[in-house]
């Protein structure tokens, strides 16, 4: 099949057992252009020849243990280079200290070539293949992962495949009247198309940014631009845009990149008439990338952003015979846990839980608590409904009570995109703030800090007991707070998710060596978790999990069992103490004190938790 090609046995082989679907898939989406699908091909093995040896050798070791990264010592940790260490070799510097953490994937926010005040924190990419100045260079990114992998840790970074910067290349001679570019994105000579789109697209950004089109002053024409106007949509329907950015992607990857999150997915491909949102060639595109990464990089993952409903999320991991992305955020337990911080109720959390549980067990979710963005309410309002809860008035009553506005609230939090036409917005702020430990240092009020701390660990505990791979956002392992200078920077000051996006304090990090101090009393209790989490195989991912019945709406309980440990985890959402009303057969012990501990009308302090264990080591 190959004899008029110079490629290797190896590559052959791995290309032989995905050629016919790939030349299928391919032909589907672009009318059975050979000669686009041949330069595919050959492409990959470009990239394929030009992988370092040593990436190759990481490629085959896990090629022997396929699903490396579902087991129970894996912990993330999501991070902006400069705010971290201020550049890449910084990073570098710090490699001890994410150890200590007990972090062994470093997930790198965007850190490509973007223009200043028009980058949306890194997601408008002018060049694909350069690292922001002032952080370093593609060769410091290669030497960080080397030193990564030498560490036995794995790098992630953000591939945003959906749009480039308006100062890309492609967009530079696009803007300049070049037909070939103006075909990389959707150009159009009136507003005629752009407002058929217009009346089944939803707004991504309806206050920021409403509309999903912008007119281009130099080309005379309109473009697409579903986020902001800076940053124009491409084409997917043109093979050049997949080859390119396809090629974009093994080139990161060629550079130590382990993990690629695909930013956006859902958006890829537009359909006249349609929502643009999770089309049916979005997962043939995401499935021919894997394939792409199978042959080139196969030591390399997907991770899907896909910041949906699990019923639009699900579909990304593809199916066990043709897989699409290896992981995907729990985007939705993440909202509902806030929801539950709120409430102190706990039914909604089971009820999206046991959703999650039923799932099958190959299925690996990146979990966490905070992240770079914010706090979106898309929760399961037909479920709350039975509860008195109404969409719109309990949105208000959740931004209100995480930004302090609520009598008796100690969370210090900010809205995001508020849009007070449909009564809706989103929420920024650290897990420590939102927790409030802020508002207790600022009061100097000892228990009310106590009772923070034990919320913020709680919180941590229930994102090591889930299944999947938790990820902490750099700084919460000491308790951040709240950067409000974001205020006074220009560039910074009508996005609120910069709250959250502070520089990491080293001074407040050396404090974690003293365990009298906040920062100290959270790292310790987090890096312990982390630690337990790593000794005991009923934290796999293969576990069984199950949703154990409290008979108390404060108090979450999960059950896990693999390999004959059995663990109940309970954890109490409310600032009182309360009972777990359960009634457990077997003997356990305390995983956090090593003391035997019945399983039985377990008492549970106020925002504490209890991990028990029927065999403790």
């Amino acid at each position: 099949m190959f004899e008029d090609k110079r490629w290797d046995d190896v590559f052959i082989k791995r290309i032989s057992v995905y050629y016919d679907e790939l030349k299928w898939l391919y032909g589907e989406l672009y009318q059975n252009d050979r000669q686009a699908f041949d330069y595919f091909c050959d492409m990959l093995y470009e990239y394929y020849s030009e992988r370092e040896q040593s990436l190759k050798e990481w490629d085959e070791a896990r090629e022997v243990v396929p699903d490396w990264f579902a087991g129970n010592e894996m912990l993330g940790m999501l991070m902006y280079t400069n705010c971290f260490a201020g550049t890449l070799q910084g990073v570098r510097e710090h490699l001890d200290y994410i150890q200590e953490c007990g972090v062994n994937y470093v997930h790198l926010m965007p850190l490509l070539l973007s223009p200043a005040g028009r980058s949306d924190g890194g997601y408008a990419v002018a060049d694909f293949r350069k690292v922001q100045p002032e952080l370093g260079t593609m060769e410091d990114l290669a030497v960080l992962a080397r030193d990564c992998h030498s560490k036995g840790m794995s790098v992630c970074l953000d591939f945003v495949m959906n749009h480039t910067s308006e100062d890309h290349e492609w967009a530079k001679r696009a803007r300049a009247g070049e037909k070939e570019y103006q075909d990389r994105y959707f150009f159009f000579d009136n507003w005629d198309v752009p407002n058929q789109f217009e009346a089944t697209v939803p707004q991504v950004f309806p206050q920021t940014a409403p509309g999903n089109f912008t007119w281009c002053e130099e080309a005379k024409k309109v473009v697409m631009t579903t986020f902001y106007p800076y940053q124009w949509d491409l084409n997917y329907r043109n093979p050049t845009v997949f080859n390119d950015m396809t090629a974009n992607m093994l080139y990161l990857c060629n550079h130590g990149v382990d993990i690629i999150r695909l930013d956006a997915v859902p958006y890829i491909w537009k359909t006249l008439g349609t929502s643009c949102r999770n089309l049916p060639e979005v997962h043939t595109l995401v499935r021919i990338m894997r394939m792409a990464a199978e042959i080139v990089c196969p030591g390399t993952l997907l991770l899907g952003e896909v910041v949906m409903e699990p019923s639009k999320v699900v579909p990304y991991f593809g199916t066990v015979e043709k897989p699409e992305c290896h992981m995907l955020y729990n985007v939705t337990t993440m909202a509902s846990t806030w929801h539950t911080v709120a409430t102190r109720d706990v039914r909604l959390l089971k009820h999206q839980l046991g959703t999650v549980f039923a799932l099958p067990k190959q299925y690996v979710f990146l979990n966490y608590l905070r992240c770079h963005d914010d706090i979106g309410w898309g929760l399961d309002y037909e479920f709350l409904r039975q509860f008195g809860m109404t969409e719109v008035a309990h949105k208000k009553y959740l931004n209100d009570y995480l930004k302090g506005a609520w009598q008796g609230s100690d969370a210090r939090g900010e809205l995001y995109n508020d849009d007070p036409r449909l009564g809706d917005a989103r929420l920024c702020g650290t897990t420590a703030s939102l927790c409030g430990v802020e508002a207790a240092e600022y009061e100097q009020d000892a228990d009310k800090l106590d009772l923070a701390i034990r919320l913020d660990v709680m919180l941590h505990a229930f994102l090591f007991t889930q299944s999947g791979i938790p990820v902490l956002y750099s700084g919460d392992e000491i308790g951040q707070l709240n950067d409000y200078t974001y205020h006074d920077d220009p560039f910074k000051a009508e996005d609120s998710r910069y709250l959250h996006r502070g520089t990491l304090d080293w001074k407040s990090v050396a404090k974690r060596k003293r365990k009298a101090t906040r920062e100290g009393r959270i790292f310790s209790e987090i890096t312990k978790l982390a630690r337990l989490r790593t000794e005991y195989d009923v934290f796999e991912n293969a576990a069984d999990a199950w949703i154990v019945e409290t008979w108390n709406d404060h108090v979450l309980g999960i059950g896990r069992y693999y390999k004959g440990q059995k663990m109940i985890a309970l954890f109490n959402f409310s600032e009182f103490d309360q009972t777990a009303w359960i009634n457990e057969v077997e003997e356990y012990h305390d995983m956090l004190t090593g003391t035997v501990r019945e399983a039985k009308a377990v008492g549970v302090p106020a925002y504490g938790f209890a991990w028990l264990i029927t065999s403790f080591r």
